[in-house]
């Protein structure tokens, strides 16, 4: 039977197990189960969902963009859409590496029991906030910040809150569980 681990990171801590000496917070700072490795990526100054599996079988199907496998993020951003940038990212930005493939994308109320974030994001007065919803199924290099970049409405806190069936609610950050697959 396989393993596999959800994790919630916090911001500030890398997806890998080392860091090769810059003294960063790794996986290894709360997981301590020899022989799994991280299914994807999450940015260092990303948080939210990360899996982990002793299956590389697994590992492949739920990171290969060509399994087309759904992550759902919840982008807190500087300003509010309107819904021309929400239909531009419902069908495809242009990045410098290429057209991104369309995503779902709505505007949401700030996610129930979300919890702070340490440190808190910039607050500027004059510049109200707001929730977007997004769901790809394609994984580039900081993907979901360059698209709302893109149309205009930079995003300040990125929170993974699923992939595929499987969720973070539950979990605090830094905190994981193990279920079976």
């Amino acid at each position: 039977m396989s393993r596999l681990i959800l994790f919630n990171k916090p911001y500030g801590v890398l997806s890998q197990f080392t860091d090769h000496g810059q003294d960063r917070p790794t996986l290894a700072d709360y997981i301590k189960l020899p022989g799994i490795y991280v299914a994807g990526r999450l940015d260092f100054d990303s948080e939210g969902l990360l899996l982990l599996t002793d299956d590389g079988k697994l590992q492949a199907h739920i990171a290969d963009p060509r399994h087309k496998t759904p992550k759902v993020y919840w982008a807190q951003v500087e300003g509010i859409p309107d819904k021309a940038a929400l239909k531009t990212l419902r069908e495809g930005v242009m990045l410098n590496d290429g057209p991104t493939r369309p995503v779902q994308a709505q505007l949401i109320e700030e996610p129930d029991d979300l919890w702070p974030r340490n440190p808190p994001i910039r607050y500027r007065a004059a510049i109200p906030t707001s929730w977007v919803e997004l769901a790809l199924r394609e994984g580039r290099n900081r993907q979901v910040r360059r698209m709302t970049a893109a149309v205009g409405f930079p995003t300040l806190r990125l929170i993974r809150h699923a992939i595929g069936k499987w969720t973070c609610e539950g979990l605090e950050p830094g905190q994981w569980r193990e279920i079976s697959v």
